[in-house]
């Protein structure tokens, strides 16, 4: 018997990241890891703090009864209410712990957040390019993921939101810093996108929400990432510990909602709700109680800053342009012209490919003639890569 269609045509168009980190194993295998540049998953090669792996042991060792059975599904309440203080200093707000929702990563949490509030046939708008699997989340819960491009900066184009927004709108998705193009969304930004959507609102009776994905908000270089949840009452974050912890393998995040949000009550408990029936039913135990404990901690960020301006001068050396990375790990390529394959990304991919250089085409974010190099790896390994890459441009121009 066939598989489900949607999971079919799914399928065929599967994660170009997750492709070209499977052909990076291989690649390894053949040529050995020290000879492949893998720079195509975002998987933090970082070790967790200190911090993390002393809590760890500690807790693993104390094995309390009871310490691996359900708690509420939200999650345990003391975590909760440690997480809403990081929560108020972070968006500059007076939360508690009941407007906290413990997650399984971002994943699970934005996966909770739609299935929440999307009716069938409702459409959430995202900045192109974006993290791909947005489309597939909205689309998990009968929403329709709609693209309006970013500004040349890769700022929010605010006319094209604006432009886009009409009575299906559920929501709009940022993603700051940016995945893939490392952008931070000034402070001025959000303030006219939530303008924007007060606007619509009360034109129409129905507030859009703002749902905020920030797995990266603690990798920041050259400024503090704006609080979302201050700026605008039908606000929702969702955060995790893949990044800021190196913690991506262990799904555990968060869900917070503004302090003037409507319908509270009902939100939060359909976002317990939907974790329960999503399948997650809760966050990990052992990972709620370390991330409630380490509230504080985070990778050190000066290593990803150092990696960044080694590889922007690999990528000098060799006149690939790039978009300017305030934050996260990624570098925003665009893809440099040739004599017969102008743009063209994926093309550009396979014949670093050539040369053991393995990036992801900006198809896979919406963005062809662009490609995403994750520089979460080792800066011996960026370093090596210059003269691969100078031989792969020469190649190719």
């Amino acid at each position: 018997m066939a598989i489900a269609a949607v999971i079919k045509s799914a399928l065929s168009s599967s994660s170009m990241i997750r492709k070209m980190f499977e052909e990076g194993l291989q690649l390894k295998k053949q040529h050995g890891a020290e000879n492949v540049f893998d720079f195509s998953l975002g998987n933090p090669d970082i070790d967790p703090p200190e911090a993390f792996h002393a809590l760890f042991v500690k807790l693993a060792n104390e094995d309390e009864k009871g310490s691996h059975g359900y708690m509420p599904n939200a999650g345990y309440p003391h975590v909760r209410e440690a997480l809403a203080k990081k929560v108020c200093t972070e968006h500059n707000v007076k939360v508690d712990g009941s407007h906290i929702v413990m997650a399984a990563g971002a994943a699970g949490g934005l996966n909770a957040v739609f299935k929440t509030i999307c009716n069938p046939g409702d459409e959430v708008i995202v900045s192109r390019p974006y993290f791909m699997e947005y489309k597939a989340y909205t689309a998990n819960h009968g929403a329709k993921l709609i693209e309006v491009d970013a500004r040349e900066n890769f700022d929010l184009d605010l006319s094209a939101i604006g432009a886009a927004i009409n009575e299906k709108t559920a929501a709009v998705i940022i993603n700051s810093p940016n995945n893939p193009t490392g952008k931070i969304y000034s402070a001025n930004d959000l303030a006219s996108l939530a303008s924007i959507l007060k606007e619509h609102g009360k034109k129409t009776g129905r507030f859009p929400y703002l749902v905020s994905d920030e797995p990266y908000r603690e990798i920041a270089y050259t400024c503090e990432v704006p609080p979302v949840l201050s700026c605008y009452p039908e606000a929702i974050v969702v955060n995790s510990y893949s990044k800021s912890l190196s913690l991506p393998g262990e799904r555990i995040g968060f869900i917070a909602v503004s302090p003037d949000i409507s319908e509270k009550e009902d939100l939060v408990n359909g976002l317990i709700y939907a974790t329960r029936i999503l399948g997650f039913v809760n966050a990990p135990a052992l990972m709620q109680r370390i991330a409630g404990s380490l509230t504080d901690a985070r990778v050190d960020v000066s290593i990803y800053a150092k990696r960044r301006d080694a590889f922007i001068k690999v990528l000098d050396e060799t006149g690939i342009k790039y978009a300017a990375a305030e934050g996260a790990f990624y570098l925003f390529c665009k893809v440099p012209d040739s004599k017969d394959k102008t743009g063209d990304d994926k093309a550009f991919v396979e014949h670093l490919k050539r040369f053991l250089i393995l990036g992801v085409p900006g198809s896979g974010f919406g963005k062809p003639g662009w490609l995403r190099f994750a520089y979460c790896v080792d800066e011996k390994i960026i370093n090596a890569s210059s003269s691969a890459f100078k031989k792969a441009m020469e190649s190719w121009q």
